[in-house]
């Protein structure tokens, strides 16, 4: 894990599970900004892996952003998580 990694709180967090979770692994980039609203973490997966990502009336995507939420919580920062479109660009 480099140091940028650990700097960004949920980081390395969200790269565990989307690396367990997706079996396009070479699609997976999952990043973080940190700016004055607190922390954004991005997620892309390929098309085939967006259906898993998201679950059954959106539920795997909701529990994540409450597991992010709580891990902000414990620092006192802001974390939000967004989830781009496969083949987009952040």
């Amino acid at each position: 894990m480099c140091a940028a990694v650990a700097e960004i709180p949920g980081l390395a967090f969200l790269q565990y599970v989307m690396e367990n979770l997706v079996e396009e692994k070479d699609t997976l980039k999952v990043e973080g900004r940190i700016d004055d609203l607190g922390v954004l973490l991005l997620v892309q997966v390929g098309p085939r892996d967006m259906g898993k990502l998201i679950g059954k009336g959106g539920q795997t995507v909701k529990a994540l952003r409450t597991l992010i939420r709580i891990i902000g919580g414990n620092l006192n920062q802001r974390i939000n998580l967004k989830i781009l479109e496969p083949g987009s660009d952040s």
